[in-house]
């Protein structure tokens, strides 16, 4: 099992260029599903969660062409249905949490879909009831199979009807609606999670021959279809990588410019990075953080101590939370981050602590952050990465510490980041892959 050794204390100099966006990847993706012709994507990221979905697609029968580094063909016009009943199936899906994605495009083309219990970050409950009351709604069957180990779902023919999500999942909004793009009559889905991604998924779904409308807001209405054709879609860049760029360089005080970053897509993002005192400085479509000797944390208008908190799109992603906590630890001032959506991921703050930050578990959900303002720099030490975005903090810790660190577990980092040490060596950082 791999592991990175980083030598931290090094300044970066140089551009970055964001890959495509994971989670829109796994959505997409799955959807071509959907028809029997050619779809081609463009912008994959090479990433471990990504392969393995094309992976699993490839072995259900899709006929999958590399054209080039980044761009796929998909033909899915010979599903071997026979395989998603499989032992293989169910072993390869339920290592991988974006394999609920296919559950919607076979359910609403083929009658029928395995959902295994999925596996992917250890950061909590991950719940499916939003993906399976959806499908229920809609006019699935649900069976238990193999006691419990994964969900038979059946539906001859999917109709129409108006349904109110019981939480804005993004993964669920997605199931539902590629689910719904087949079904007899109309789908009405409120409280429908309204991230790029979902966007993305629609914009591409009805260039495809959909009849999607209210994307962008939490009211989407679906108007079912007969069959989808083929297409053609391009990835955003990876907000969630653009993030951890901005907070890489705060931390480690060095001049990055961050290309290509579809800056009107990331929202909230570089807003919250500068209530950290971070200057995020909009070049066009790129993104320059200059070299940041200090930065200061804000304070809300009554001098009152700043809260950090994940929300629903258009709030700040939960995904960017672990880069905020630990960009925190050497900024003047204090903050309070508030994970309200998992309650385990935060718990790669004892790590930190050893490094010599500054912080307070309150509980599993909330931590406070006493900066250093760069006066004490963290210590390398041996760590483990718990999660993808926990993987890349202690990444960013690592590489401000003074001294060696290593981190364990680095397939957790790169399920989530495309060759992270050699694009991050490549402007001056010192990262060895052992």
């Amino acid at each position: 099992m791999a592991v990175f050794k980083v030598e931290g204390g090094h300044r970066l100099k140089g551009e970055l260029v964001p890959q495509g966006a994971k989670n829109e990847a796994l959505q997409v993706i799955s959807a071509i599903l959907l028809t029997s012709q050619e779809v081609v994507i463009e912008n994959v990221p090479d990433i471990l969660d990504v392969n393995k979905l094309i992976e699993l697609l490839s072995n259900l029968g899709v006929e999958v062409c590399r054209i080039d580094r980044t761009t796929y063909s998909f033909k899915a016009n010979d599903i071997n249905l026979d395989f998603i009943a499989s032992s293989e199936f169910h072993r390869k899906s339920a290592a991988l949490r974006g394999s609920v994605m296919i559950s919607g495009p076979l359910l609403a083309r083929f009658g029928v879909a395995y959902m295994p219990k999925p596996g992917g970050d250890k950061i909590g409950r991950r719940r499916l009831d939003t993906h399976l009351i959806g499908f229920e709604n809609l006019g699935a069957k649900l069976n238990f199979e193999n006691e419990g180990a994964y969900f038979r779902l059946e539906a001859p023919e999917l109709k129409g009807c108006y349904m109110l999500l019981d939480e804005a999942s993004v993964t669920g909004t997605a199931n539902i609606v590629m689910a719904a793009v087949m079904a007899k009559g109309r789908t009405t889905v409120y409280n429908a999670a309204c991230e790029p991604y979902v966007q993305q998924l629609c914009k591409m779904l009805n260039k495809m021959g959909a009849k999607i409308s209210g994307i962008g807001s939490n009211l989407l209405t679906i108007e079912g279809v007969d069959s989808l054709k083929g297409t053609r879609h391009r990835i955003l860049p990876d907000m969630i990588e653009v993030g951890s760029f901005i907070g890489l360089a705060a931390m480690t005080r060095s001049e990055i410019l961050i290309k290509d970053t579809a800056y009107d897509e990331l929202g909230i993002i570089p807003a919250q990075f500068r209530r950290l005192g971070i200057t995020v400085e909009r070049r066009g479509d790129d993104i320059f953080i200059p070299c940041h000797e200090h930065y200061e944390i804000d304070s809300f208008l009554d001098g009152s101590i700043m809260t950090i908190a994940d929300a629903p799109w258009p709030g700040l992603t939960p995904d960017l939370l672990s880069v905020f906590l630990v960009v925190a630890t050497q900024a003047n001032g204090s903050v309070l981050i508030h994970q309200k959506m998992f309650e385990s991921r935060l718990f790669f703050v004892d790590k930190l602590i050893d490094m010599g930050a500054q912080i307070i578990l309150c509980d599993p959900h909330r931590a406070t952050i006493i900066g250093h303002n760069h006066n004490i720099p963290l210590k390398g030490m041996r760590m483990a990465s718990p999660d993808i975005r926990a993987g890349i903090a202690l990444l960013i810790a690592a590489m401000s510490a003074k001294g060696t660190s290593i981190i364990e577990n680095i397939e957790q980092i790169d399920r989530g980041y495309e060759n992270i040490d050699i694009r991050l060596n490549a402007i001056g950082a010192k990262i060895e892959r052992i």
